[in-house]
């Protein structure tokens, strides 16, 4: 990068853009000059890329989320540009760390599922893959979370307030989508995903939903001012806000049409594209690839044969194509998350789909009959049954491959949930272990350790082969370069000490132990049991002075569906125990507790390297893999978690003796859970049975309209739709304290402690989205990897 030019891009930009000489821009309006400044080098790259992989099969990601974080300095590191940068600005007079710090997160997610598709995008642009992730741009984002009186208020995520430098708008590449009550316009904005040594640059496209006609000026005329906008409005809800709430028709309307839009124009997109090339749909699948993340995008299957029908293709012929261009993965085995859709909402809203549902419905049936399903057991399979549309049965049929993201998933959905579809089609059934991208999760949150990494191997070829850190386990046992990684944990620890103080008004103490659960808010999760740990230690120290523990500092962070009542008390129930525990001077600050307010990326990639120890604590069975546990291994964290998701196979590698295991396996909880009976397990705990009177007894200053009387009930009493502890916390709370103890046990032995820590990250190399992606491609899509900009 030329930085006479880049300077000079800079001040033309401030004055274009801001009508202002740079030197006098806030760091906000630096940031956006800057960016804009960089993208015209990435342009011209950018392009080049792309005709590399003209004629060749590639791949495509449909993600309702893409929780990428900010863009600059990733871009950065990927083109290898960053400490040049840097130096240029500081040149000028200017920290680049305040302009990196300017710069907003893309609120274009949520949990691990945008996330992964964040980190799949980074790995398939490094390794030199085609991968375009199609989505939709959320305005709006999933929303700002704020704290009142300790309870989650949602605002709207005004990340696009100044633009996004990093997108480009592709007006020639609009199409219409259309829905029985609507039709609206869908824009795509290109962001480009660089590839670590920039010689591949991929695409993230995302679809705004605009209106066919903005104004009516006719309406307006009259002075019917609602009406002159009402289609503009109604158009441009569909890509206002991620997960918008569906506690009501509308809600679910909504939902419904976001999923079908961002479906539609990609796959629209790709037909049109195909057909500058190709006079017909033979060889469709074998150029195209295209990966359904989870159920949100499963429609594309009846719409592919839509579409398809309307250029001229049998309805035969096109769900063969739908079926060997189509893969699935399932994120869940939560019954409640397998999504299903009203039959009466899409005759509603999708008629058309509706009726391409239906025949899909009838040929399985009639294949399944012919494969020896009798009569009376085809009912398991139907697609439209009592009323709804089972998503996930039209994702398994309608694809050639339905994948897990962890062994201990996978074999969960092959042995039990997925049983019967698994023995129908166990040629379509595969694991793909989820995996993170080191140069965001690393290279990036932990630039020290990166550096410590690279002297350590004496190369930096783990930057794109993460497997090189087993090379690491050798000086395990060298009590001088542990003593180096404890001094890098321990200024990541000072760094989120200040950040807290200055973000949260909290002051922690440094020198305790960083326990930290950072996660999407669901009770499977179990935040609470978490809760009640803190409550219980709080209630020891209270009790009994010479109770002694290791100081420790308990960090969450999460956000609660709008919708979700539950778990937004949940998050009440914590702030109001770090309320009580912070102000109390008698336990002499052995207890910290701080919810951070907003959790997302840039904040998560503080917390991650700054952790001492990983919380994984779900009801085993229940999380199909995870990618934050993966994180925080890779930053020098043990885990303190259930035999659960991706916790079993991060055990195999960094063995059990430097991980924190406790509580209920799959196998145990399978035994007991017809006959378990929370009530008469809390009588045996008199410990526990004060923690969970809490909830109701005056321990925590509510105001009378207040209560946690919900939170014990769904524990005791159980509720409509779920049995009291549906997820064990009572039964698995011993063994938890248990395993705390141990920790706060072998903390005090600092070396010992981080020698664990150390040996987690040095086995943290299964765990690359580089690894996970090698095997979509070559396993699942069939793409080649092209190195070069010359085919």
């Amino acid at each position: 990068m030329n930085r006479e030019l880049i300077t000079s891009r800079m001040q033309g930009y401030a004055l274009t853009t801001f009508g202002m000489n740079f030197e006098d821009l806030g760091n906000k309006e630096k940031y956006t000059v800057f960016s804009k400044a960089i993208m015209e080098d990435i342009l011209p790259q950018w392009q080049a890329s792309l005709k590399k992989f003209d004629g060749k099969k590639k791949a495509y990601y449909l993600s309702a989320e893409f929780l990428m974080g900010r863009a600059l300095s990733n871009n950065l590191i990927n083109l290898r540009k960053l400490e040049e940068m840097k130096e240029m600005l500081e040149g000028l007079g200017i920290d680049y760390n305040a302009l990196e710090e300017a710069e907003s997160d893309a609120g274009l997610g949520n949990g691990g599922l945008g996330r992964l598709a964040a980190c799949f995008l980074d790995s398939a642009a490094t390794l030199n893959y085609s991968l375009t992730g199609y989505g939709i741009r959320y305005n709006y984002g999933i929303f700002e979370q704020q704290f009142i009186n300790g309870y989650q208020v949602e605002k709207g995520d005004e990340w696009l307030s100044q633009g996004d430098s990093w997108s480009v708008r592709r007006e020639d590449k609009k199409v219409l989508v259309t829905f029985k009550d609507q039709t609206v316009v869908a824009v795509p904005y290109d962001t480009p995903i660089i590839g670590f040594g920039g010689d591949t640059i991929n695409t993230l496209r995302l679809w705004q939903s605009e209106a066919v006609n903005v104004f009516d000026f006719g309406a307006f005329n009259n002075q019917d001012y609602d009406k002159a906008v009402k289609e503009k409005n109604d158009a441009e809800n569909i890509s206002k806000v991620l997960y918008p709430n569906d506690s009501m028709e509308k809600g679910k309307i909504l939902r419904l049409k976001q999923q079908y839009f961002f479906v539609s124009a990609s796959l629209q997109d790709l037909i049109r594209e195909h057909k500058k090339n190709h006079n017909d749909f033979k060889n469709f699948a074998k150029l195209h690839a295209v990966q359904l993340n989870d159920t949100h995008p499963a429609v594309a299957v009846p719409e592919l044969v839509r579409l398809l029908g309307l250029e001229g293709v049998s309805f035969k012929k096109a769900m063969s194509i739908a079926v060997d261009t189509f893969a699935y993965t399932n994120h869940t085995i939560l019954k409640e998350a397998l999504e299903q859709w009203s039959v009466k909402l899409y005759k509603k809203i999708l008629p058309d789909v509706y009726k391409i549902i239906v025949k899909i419905d009838n040929m399985m049936k009639k294949e399944l009959l012919e494969k020896g399903v009798s009569e009376e057991k085809l009912s398991e399979f139907a697609i439209i049954a009592d009323g709804n549309i089972k998503m996930a049965w039209l994702s398994i049929y309608g694809t050639h491959s339905t994948n897990g993201v962890a062994q201990l998933h996978t074999n969960i959905l092959k042995e039990t949930e997925l049983r019967e579809w698994y023995l129908l089609y166990p040629e379509r059934f595969n694991n793909k272990t989820n995996g993170i991208t080191q140069r965001r999760w690393l290279v990036e949150a932990n630039p020290r350790l990166a550096e410590f990494i690279t002297d350590l191997l004496g190369n930096e070829e783990w930057i794109t082969n993460l497997d090189n850190l087993k090379e690491l386990k050798k000086f395990a046992s060298d009590d001088e370069i542990i003593g180096r990684f404890i001094e890098i944990k321990k200024s990541k620890k000072k760094e989120l000490k200040e950040y807290i103080l200055a973000k949260e008004g909290v002051d922690i103490d440094e020198n305790s132990i960083f326990d930290i659960q950072i996660k999407r808010l669901h009770e499977y999760k179990r935040q609470i049991l978490n809760a009640f740990h803190i409550l219980y230690l709080y209630n020891r120290l209270k009790e009994d002075e010479t109770f002694d523990i290791t100081p420790r500092t308990f960090i969450f962070g999460a956000k609660a569906a709008p919708g979700y009542d539950r778990a937004k008390a949940i998050i009440k129930f914590i702030n109001a125990i770090a309320e009580l525990v912070n102000n109390d001077e008698s336990i002499k600050g052995k207890i910290k507790v701080v919810f951070v307010e907003n959790y997302g990326v840039s904040y998560a990639q503080r917390l991650f390297p700054a952790a001492d120890i990983s919380e994984q604590i779900s009801t085993a069975g229940k999380e199909a893999s995870g990618t934050g546990n993966m994180k925080f291994m890779l930053n020098g964290a043990p885990t303190i978690g259930t035999f659960d998701g991706a916790n079993v196979e991060i055990v195999e590698e960094a063995g059990l003796e430097n991980n924190y295991i406790f509580g209920l396996t799959v196998e145990q909880i399978e035994e007991i859970k017809d006959s378990y009976d929370p009530v008469k397990e809390l009588k045996k705990n008199k410990r526990l049975q004060k923690v969970v009177d809490a909830l109701t007894d005056g321990t925590f200053d509510l105001k009378p309209q207040e209560t946690f009387e919900e939170l014990k009930n769904s524990l005791l009493k159980g509720a409509s739709w779920h049995t009291p502890d549906n997820y064990f916390v009572i039964k698995d709370f011993d063994a938890y304290v248990e395993a705390q103890e141990k920790v706060g046990e072998d903390f005090k032995n600092e070396l010992e402690f981080y020698r664990k820590a150390f040996i987690n990250m040095a086995s943290a190399g299964k765990f690359s989205s580089d690894r996970t992606i090698e095997e979509y491609a070559k396993e699942i899509w069939n793409i080649e990897s092209i190195t070069t900009r010359e085919v």
